[in-house]
């Protein structure tokens, strides 16, 4: 499958200044340059970048974090993430701040390197929030202000009703999982995950592809292998409430208050219609959806053969960027989005998907290792 693998090699390339305040030595150093994984994390790079600037650091103990224009960056999101909600606009190199002192601990929760990410990853449990399913309250599962804990646990539980297979890991499984993230290795991955015995969800299109290539005679009715299945996503929603015509016209992002997150399991449903992407969209975000309307998009999924037809001529993307459940909002003020509200730009793994493609292709092929879809979204709101 080559789109996995498209993913697990995306990289964004960044050009990391040192802080003006925490140079020591003149001429300041120049940048650093590093091609940074997109499913990787940034405290990640620090055994990169702490040489590369140790000589002109002042004393102290170091704790390092990044910002970007000003605002700094959460370590818990994936890069490639945090690429695709700051910079609609795609910044080639993207130019970031590094700090090796001063943690703002009253905006980012503490990091302590590698270990924190690592657990962060896998199942560090704090705090108690609820997954709601369907309206039911079906789990107790940690969040901590939406640190990204225990996103495997949660995806797990979602996925096959139960996180035994993850909380019965072993100590050497959990290292090699978590090295194969680290080191960008897909094959290991594949190999270590397998263990875990999670759900899939069947990919209504290439059966689709299938059935056309055996002549079949079914015609809208989707195989019958097929089965529902619910997909992890974590939602980022930026609003906006100045409309744009160019991507460049979107303002900067100064606080995080102005991004919510939402945690919502997508059921996959088997119907005569192919679910798609602005299906999913309907479930995520069903305020936009008053007037069944989104731009202009007809609902009710698409026709079978109309979603074969429309892949054949490119139903990944308009336009793929060259780097290559939780029913909870975190942030409550911006989550409160007018029915007039607007999509104006949809990201997932650097990609601008159309919205009729397949959900279930979505969901095989751009998951992050977390087992989480994580999708950007730009809202314009009414003022």
């Amino acid at each position: 499958m080559e789109a996995p693998k498209y993913v697990w090699e995306g990289a964004i390339p960044l050009q990391i200044h040192l802080h003006e305040s925490q140079v020591t030595t003149l001429p300041p150093p120049p940048p650093a340059l590093i091609l940074a994984p997109r499913i990787g994390y940034l405290p990640l790079l620090a055994p990169l970048i702490k040489p590369y600037f140790s000589s002109t650091l002042p004393p102290g103990v170091d704790t390092i974090w990044f910002d970007y224009n000003g605002l700094p960056l959460r370590w818990y999101i994936p890069t490639g993430v945090l690429f695709d909600l700051l910079c609609p606009e795609p910044e080639r190199p993207w130019k970031i701040t590094v700090h090796f002192r001063g943690y703002p601990g009253n905006v980012l929760i503490p990091c302590e390197g590698e270990d924190s990410v690592k657990w962060s990853f896998i199942n560090s449990l704090k705090e108690v929030d609820v997954l709601e399913i369907d309206g039911t309250d079906v789990l107790e599962i940690d969040s901590t202000a939406f640190m990204g804990n225990s996103l495997l646990l949660m995806a797990a539980y979602i996925m096959n009703g139960n996180c035994k297979n993850v909380m019965n890991m072993s100590q050497s499984d959990q290292l090699e999982l978590w090295h194969s993230v680290m080191n960008g290795n897909l094959e290991a991955y594949q190999r270590v995950s397998s263990k875990l015995k999670l759900a899939t969800v069947d990919d209504e299109y290439a059966s689709l592809c299938l059935q056309k290539s055996q002549q079949s005679v079914i015609e809208t009715d989707l195989p019958e292998q097929a089965k529902t299945g619910r997909v992890p996503v974590r939602l980022y929603v930026l609003s906006v409430s100045k409309d744009f015509d160019d991507l460049d016209e979107i303002p900067r992002v100064d606080s995080w208050e102005k991004i919510s997150y939402i945690n919502r399991p997508v059921e996959i449903r088997k119907e005569d219609k192919c679910f798609t992407l602005h299906d999913a969209l309907k479930i995520l975000l069903p305020e936009l959806f008053l007037d069944e309307s989104l731009m202009n998009v007809k609902l009710g999924g698409v026709d079978l053969e109309d979603a074969v037809r429309n892949s054949n001529e490119d139903v990944t993307s308009d336009k793929v960027v060259e780097d290559q459940g939780q029913n909870v909002c975190k942030q409550p003020e911006a989550c409160r989005i007018s029915s007039s509200a607007k999509i104006k730009l949809i990201r997932i793994q650097g990609i601008e998907p159309k919205l009729e493609i397949p959900f279930s292709w979505v969901a095989n092929n751009l998951l992050n290792p977390d087992y989480f879809l994580h999708v950007c979204v730009c809202v314009k709101v009414a003022q």
